[in-house]
């Protein structure tokens, strides 16, 4: 998962062998995206007593192992001198840690820097399609509980229940987080019975989720979806209680004849979206 091979230094600070320092992603939805998924992306390593630092934000292309992450601008740095190999080992430690309580996850591959054509813009599509995001209630909580092996047995675990639901309802897997997943469905009615399935089968292996949906366009360049539409069903999650299933009035209007059953949680301003939006609970 790591892929930046540095010096090991001994206790004489005399480089003793290879190993290997991480970079981290965060994915996430921004208003003011400039192409996909606008997120952020950091990166450490340490020779001797030094500490290097990188960070800044990128976008990513497609999802899981054959995802690519580009640079989109050239990223901030930072030389921290530390004075001794064990107070840098000590900062890098309590960094990469900080990183991980924010929901970064570790990232394999190199960062590069996308280079545009300078004599044409990218060609976009609009599409239409109901938007879940689902999110682990407390997974940083359940992670440090757990520890690192057996919290990512159960990740698989998760993302293969997950995943059988999409396909059961034929949803599309658009990205996924650290503890998260982006999808789309064509039907409101099958995003929000995705959703509901979802809920069920995760809490088999002692997960809660939240859920939010929103329906709406976006545009779509090659392998890159972007639009308000995603930060509206981002923020729609953000207000969802622990398994609960939350919805935008913009899919509740699609579905009057669904027979599925919402409760009114009324009227919300949505963190960076212009106007407020009423949202609704889809009951059990």
């Amino acid at each position: 998962m790591y892929d930046h091979i540095l010096p090991l230094v001994g206790p004489n600070g005399l480089s003793i062998g290879p190993t290997h320092m991480p970079k981290f992603l965060r994915i996430g939805v921004h208003q003011s995206n400039v192409s996909g998924y606008t997120s952020k992306a950091w990166w450490v390593r340490r020779v001797g007593s030094t500490i290097f630092l990188k960070w800044g934000a990128v976008e990513v292309d497609g999802v899981g192992d054959g995802r690519k992450v580009y640079w989109t601008l050239p990223p901030q740095a930072k030389t921290i001198r530390c004075g001794t190999v064990q107070r840098a080992k000590d900062y890098a430690k309590a960094a990469i840690a900080r990183r991980r309580s924010h929901r970064y996850e570790p990232l394999a591959g190199n960062i590069a820097i996308r280079r545009r054509p300078a004599n044409r813009g990218p060609e976009l599509e609009r599409a239409i399609a109901t938007i879940l995001f689902v999110d682990i209630v407390r997974s940083t909580e359940k992670a440090a509980r757990l520890g690192d092996s057996r919290w990512t047995q159960v990740m698989n675990h998760y993302y293969a229940a997950v995943r059988r639901e999409l396909k059961t309802l034929r949803g599309k897997e658009v990205v996924t987080t650290g503890d998260g997943l982006l999808a789309t469905f064509d039907a409101p009615a099958a995003g929000v019975r995705c959703a509901t399935a979802i809920r069920e089968a995760v809490r088999t292996l002692g997960l809660e989720i939240r859920v939010g949906l929103h329906a709406g366009e976006y545009k779509v360049s090659g392998a890159e979806v972007f639009g308000l539409a995603f930060h509206i069903g981002a923020r729609v999650a953000a207000k969802a209680r622990a398994g609960e299933v939350l919805v935008s009035s913009a899919v509740k209007d699609l579905m009057s004849q669904s027979g599925i059953r919402f409760k009114d949680r009324g009227v919300h301003q949505l963190k960076g979206v212009p106007k407020r939006w009423r949202l609704y609970g889809v009951e059990h």
